[in-house]
């Protein structure tokens, strides 16, 4: 299958999922995750008439930018990002997704101030039990939304998630309901300058779950590029 075959495809399965639930397809944002994938394969997605792309490692996104200059894209950082990078990603992205202590967000928030930026965050919830993720822990939460929301270069749009691989997708509708039903408490605090209208959840194997739960941003790369390349 052609890239454009499988956005096609994704696409569909994206409609199916939100007429099950009840949802507006206008209310889900595919991010076409391209991490090992060349530049060219964006710019087929890109073709196919995507325009959303989610990244893991900032020096690949600059490699690809670098690559693709003309394409009027909006890019997501989905991986965890080290500290010593955040200027770099401030430069490069246009969405971090995975924030996910105080330190961070002040390390992101200072060279956003210095490019004159506001820049979308959502807070990473370490939702399972695997030491390989990373995350906020859950009673940490919504202090750390509050600390956010306080920063003046930063604006809280919700919460991410990575729940552990089940080879049935259903395994992991529970995880993508807890983080739907922590965004709507801190939601009701009414915390100055968090909101909580974004989740990003869901990739190729479980995205119509997420769907179902309330995702707004899926996380698609193999379903639409194939398999990942070493």
């Amino acid at each position: 299958m052609s890239v454009a075959e499988n956005v096609e495809r994704v696409q569909q399965r994206i409609r199916r999922a939100c007429d099950r639930s009840g949802r507006s397809v206008e209310d889900v944002r595919l991010i076409a995750v391209s991490k090992t994938m060349p530049a060219e394969s964006v710019r087929q997605a890109y073709a196919a008439g995507l325009r959303e792309f989610g990244e893991n490692r900032v020096q690949e996104a600059a490699s690809k930018r670098q690559a693709l200059p003309d394409l009027d894209a909006v890019w997501h950082l989905i991986g965890h990002l080290q500290s010593n990078k955040a200027k770099q990603a401030c430069e490069l992205f246009d969405w971090i997704h995975s924030l996910d202590s105080l330190h961070l967000a002040e390390r992101i928030d200072r060279p956003a101030a210095a490019l004159g930026r506001k820049l979308p965050v959502l807070i990473e919830v370490h939702l399972g039990e695997e030491a390989s993720k990373f995350g906020v822990e859950e009673d940490e939460l919504a202090r750390l939304a509050e600390q956010v929301g306080a920063l003046p270069s930063l604006e809280l749009r919700g919460l991410m998630t990575l729940p552990p691989f089940f080879d049935n997708p259903e395994d992991a509708r529970p995880f993508f309901r807890h983080l739907r039903e922590l965004a709507a408490r801190i939601e009701a605090r009414k915390l100055p300058g968090v909101s909580m209208r974004e989740l990003s959840m869901g990739m190729s194997h479980d995205f119509e779950i997420a769907i179902e739960e309330g995702a707004t941003l899926v996380r698609v790369g193999t379903a639409i590029f194939g398999a990942r390349q070493s």
